[in-house]
C-alpha cells in the first residue's frame, strides 16, 4: 500500500505545480516578489537573503510570479 500513496503524493505535487501554488503565508509571498525581482534583474541577486535567494535558484520566474501574486490579505504573517 505504500506504493499508492507514494504516487498519489507525487501527482499531487505534479498537479500543484501545473497549477501554480500560492504562498502560504505573507513572508514567503514577499520573499517570492523579492526573488522575482531579481529574477528579472531589477534588483541584484547578491541583495537577496535567506529563503529569496534560495527561490531564485530553484524556482522558475512562473512559479515565482504565482507565489508572488498571491493576495497578503488572508495570509498568516508567519507558516505554522
Amino acid at each position: 500500500m505504500p506504493e499508492i500513496n507514494i504516487f498519489r503524493d507525487s501527482q499531487r505535487r505534479l498537479a500543484a505545480r501545473i497549477i501554480g501554488m500560492p504562498a502560504k503565508s505573507k513572508k514567503q509571498q514577499m520573499a517570492a516578489g523579492a526573488a522575482l525581482a531579481a529574477k528579472r534583474g531589477e534588483i541584484k541577486k547578491s541583495k537577496l537573503k535567506g529563503a529569496s535567494k534560495q527561490m531564485v535558484k530553484s524556482m522558475s520566474e512562473k512559479q515565482l510570479k504565482d507565489f508572488a501574486k498571491t493576495k497578503r490579505k488572508k495570509l498568516p504573517t508567519k507558516k505554522k
